[in-house]
């Protein structure tokens, strides 16, 4: 038994296309910051860098530090009121991107049955959103933040996927080793490649499969109801 089940969100908890949902939600958010004062070129940028900053972190700085900087050099501006203005955002419009996701049937009891078992449970999704974003998006997947001891955000993360260290800041975090977790994720490459590096064993979900040609997982895959059955015996 692992001390410590890590799951993915999109695509693994929460059944979802990311191509769709992205392209849903970027274009809500550009609506919402408008008003604000800076054209939709700058905020596209602007947001754009502002990812791109996360993903490429050192580690010098949180996540969310990086992105704000980031953002507030490509509309040569006070980022203040658009922080004010997300805040807000994700805990109003940006519910109304549920439409977008479909509940993993199996999330709930997997996830309560790791817990009887006195398993940490990790929601190891990719920390480029504020905590509020993780929380009510990882509700649409059927199961509560209520049952997670950690959920990695924006704010507590200074790493982002694929990199190594991202597994193993949420390790230290925990308190657990990597040889001791098990990462679930539907990204070969976000998911299963970073996480083994780090030293976990991974499973692949392939209910909403990411997998290229670069990179092809050689491990253990299968659905998240195959899942559920081995680790609930």
């Amino acid at each position: 038994m692992y001390k410590a089940v890590l799951f993915d969100l999109d695509g693994t908890l929460l059944h979802m296309d990311q191509n769709e949902f992205v392209k849903a939600y970027t274009g809500l958010l550009m609506k919402t910051m408008l008003p604000l004062g800076a054209d939709i070129i700058s905020l596209k940028k602007g947001f754009g860098d502002g990812v791109s900053a996360m993903l490429a972190n050192d580690g010098s700085i949180n996540n969310c530090e990086a992105y704000w900087k980031a953002f507030g050099a490509a509309i040569c501006g006070d980022v203040t009121p658009y922080i004010d203005l997300c805040d807000a955002f994700y805990g109003g419009d940006y519910l109304t991107l549920k439409s977008f996701a479909r509940e993993n049937p199996h999330a709930d009891a997997l996830v309560r049955a790791l817990k009887q078992k006195g398993c940490k449970v990790v929601l190891a999704t990719n920390p480029v959103f504020p905590l509020v974003a993780q929380v009510n998006r990882l509700a649409w997947s059927g199961t509560s933040a209520e049952n997670f001891d950690y959920i990695t955000d924006y704010k507590s993360c200074h790493y982002c996927k694929p990199r190594p260290e991202y597994y193993l800041e949420i390790c230290k975090r925990i308190g657990v080793e990597p040889c001791e977790c098990l990462m679930v994720g539907n990204d070969a490459s976000d998911d299963m490649k970073g996480a083994s590096e780090a030293g976990m064993d991974c499973y692949l979900a392939t209910d909403c499969l990411i997998e290229t040609d670069s990179y092809i997982w050689q491990g253990e895959r299968g659905t998240f109801a195959e899942l559920t059955e081995r680790l609930t015996k």
